[in-house]
Parts: C-alpha cells; sequence; structure tokens
C-alpha cells in the first residue's frame, strides 16, 4: 500500500531554509559529507558524495518511491526539475499552473483542486510505492489533514538561526510521532518517525 512520507533535510534547530529560500547549508551533507558516490537521476542528474550510512540511506530512500508531491514554492525554487523530477510523476499543489506549463511529455502534474486530491493522483501514480513529500508548508498541510505517514528528516550538523521552519503551523500540537528509526552519518543524522494515527501503532513507518 502506498504511503505518504516527508522527506526533508533540516538544520538542528529546525529550519529546511534561509530567509531567503536558501538551502545550501541544510544540502551540504549531500555533497561534502565523505567519498561514496551517489547518483541521482531526473533531468539534471547529481552525484552527490556522502558517507556510507547515508549512501546506504539514500539508496533504500531512492527504491522506496514512486512519485511525488510537492508545493508551488518548492517547484519555482527547483525550476521545476528540468520537468522531470528523479523519484518519478511529480504533483504540484498549486492555486494557478504557471505560464509555459504543462509540458509536451513531462512528468510534471499540477493540482489545483486541494491536498486531498493531490495525495489520490500521486498514490495513483506511485504504483505501489511510496510517494515523497517535498516542501514545508504541503507537509503542514498533510499533517493538519491526517494524510502524512512517516516522517523523514535529515537533521544537518548546523544551527541555522533564522528562516523557514519546517513544523511552523501545525492544527493539533503536541503532535505525537511513533519510535524513529536512526541511522548516523557523517555531518547528519538520518530519522524516521511513523506518523501516528486513530488506531494505528507506531511500527508502521
Amino acid at each position: 500500500m502506498s504511503k505518504v512520507v516527508a522527506i526533508m533535510s533540516m538544520s538542528l534547530d529546525g529550519y529546511v531554509a534561509d530567509l531567503n529560500d536558501g538551502v545550501t547549508e541544510v544540502f551540504d551533507w549531500y555533497f561534502n559529507s565523505g567519498d561514496v558516490a551517489f547518483h541521482a537521476g531526473g533531468a539534471d542528474p547529481m552525484t552527490f558524495k556522502v558517507s556510507a550510512p547515508s549512501a546506504e540511506h539514500l539508496r533504500a530512500l531512492w527504491s522506496e518511491l514512486g512519485a511525488v508531491l510537492t508545493g508551488r514554492r518548492t517547484f519555482d525554487k527547483a525550476e521545476g526539475w528540468g520537468g522531470n523530477h528523479a523519484w518519478g510523476p511529480a504533483f504540484v499543489l498549486t492555486h494557478h499552473i504557471p505560464a509555459g506549463w504543462p509540458r509536451p511529455n513531462p512528468n510534471v502534474h499540477f493540482v489545483t483542486d486541494g491536498i486531498e486530491s493531490a495525495v489520490k493522483q500521486a498514490k495513483a501514480a506511485a504504483g505501489g510505492k511510496s510517494v515523497g513529500v517535498h516542501g514545508a508548508d504541503t507537509i503542514q498541510q498533510l499533517l493538519n489533514a491526517g494524510l502524512l505517514d512517516a516522517i523523514r528528516v535529515d537533521i544537518a550538523a548546523l544551527l541555522l538561526g533564522s528562516g523557514v521552519r519546517l513544523f511552523d503551523h501545525l492544527a493539533d500540537a503536541p503532535a505525537v510521532l511513533g519510535s524513529p528509526r536512526v541511522i548516523a552519518g557523517i555531518g547528519v543524522t538520518h530519522l524516521r518517525y511513523p506518523v501516528r494515527k486513530a488506531g494505528s501503532n507506531d511500527r508502521a513507518s
């Protein structure tokens, strides 16, 4: 059964980007935390250089994912991933479809009728695999709607001090999560928490 999984890199003090939407510091571990090469796909492939534990973490993550769900802010910042996201079909939650889209044969789709429709479409496209979620606002919407199954957060070894927080606008707090799985990398700690729902247990991740 397809699961909806939040996937973000975050500073220890809870920021996923700086005040200008910059992510260089929180993403630095992808490129400067080791000597193991990990090749990402998509229209603009990148090669990450990470520690062995982080490479194992990324291999498992990439194999799990079949689609991605994100917000318009992340889509704009990523310049639409060149029309081809590395995790498969991408579904962008937005009020208005941007100029120049949709493009011929893209794997980027726009959802204008709400978060529940976006989840339904992304799950259908994922082919039984998980749907990875980018973007603080989209993740908050999913949590508030009870539509998120797990949170994968990569805690970068830094304190950013200010910027965009991952969990700023939660409707029902405190939100108690299940027990985490922990992978210690170099310059980063990978955590995965199941999101507890009514009638569930913390082994649902």
